[in-house]
């Protein structure tokens, strides 16, 4: 993770002096205020603050979802700015991937059909050796032809992380992806993500308010006020708790 600096080539992906604002006026609420950071292709990181510190905020710029209304994206070589609405879905479809805390899978699909959805939407056929590795990866490969109410809350997180990934996304985004979950399988889906960095190289942006599941991250970028306020590289639980308490969040 870099904060400022120069676009390099191992930037996947990049907010340069972004900025926010709700509302106009009185009313005007700045959720994000100036924020420069570049996420360095390969890696983890986890985005953490205070309720109200711009976390969603931040995770919808990055995926092109919401404007900045100053400052800009860039997604690879890419820049978000500009880009029509069918070319910002166009973009998030074949180079994003999405995982949420609600699994949004669809109930009268199989395993397999939730996956390739997103190439069915595109018109793609699925690459099945692809498609093979990455439901071994997520340890699925025994449940294609299951519903999702067949599986556990942990199995349809897997799914939904194998789904975010069949296209082949650059960055993977995932907000709050273990905030249903138990304890245990919380940290089976955080190795699982983990593991797909550090041997795929895929390039994974966190947003959490959890202490345990951001030290899964190489590094933690801390937002408070709409505002960076600082970072930590190669994180621990306690140090990551010593820092939310000093933004006021615990």
């Amino acid at each position: 993770m870099m904060v400022a600096g120069t676009v390099t080539v191992d930037t996947a992906l990049r907010l340069e002096s972004v900025s926010k604002v709700y509302g106009s006026g009185a009313n005007a609420v700045t959720a994000l205020d100036g924020v420069t950071v570049g996420l360095r292709r390969g890696a983890f990181t986890a985005v953490m603050g205070p309720s109200g510190s711009g976390k969603s905020t931040f995770l919808h710029c990055a995926a092109g979802l919401d404007r900045p209304t100053s400052g800009r994206v860039l997604l690879g070589g890419t820049d978000l700015a500009g880009m029509s609405e069918n070319a910002l879905t166009e973009l998030r479809r074949q180079r994003i991937g999405f995982v949420f805390q609600a699994y949004n899978l669809i109930p009268s699909l199989t395993v397999e059909q939730n996956i390739t959805l997103p190439l069915r939407f595109a018109g793609v056929k699925p690459d099945q050796g692809w498609l093979r590795e990455i439901v071994e990866r997520v340890g699925i490969g025994n449940r294609l032809g299951h519903r999702p109410a067949e599986l556990s809350g942990g199995q349809q997180q897997r799914v939904a992380i194998a789904r975010a990934l069949v296209t082949r996304p650059e960055v993977l985004l995932a907000d709050e992806p273990t905030g249903a979950l138990d304890t245990r399988t919380g940290r089976q889906v955080l190795e699982l993500l983990r593991g797909l960095v550090d041997t795929v190289g895929q390039t994974v942006l966190m947003v959490t308010h959890d202490p345990i599941a951001a030290s899964f991250a190489h590094s933690v970028v801390f937002l408070a006020d709409g505002r960076l306020a600082g970072e930590l590289h190669q994180p621990t639980p306690n140090e990551i708790v010593r820092r939310l308490t000093g933004l006021g969040e615990w």
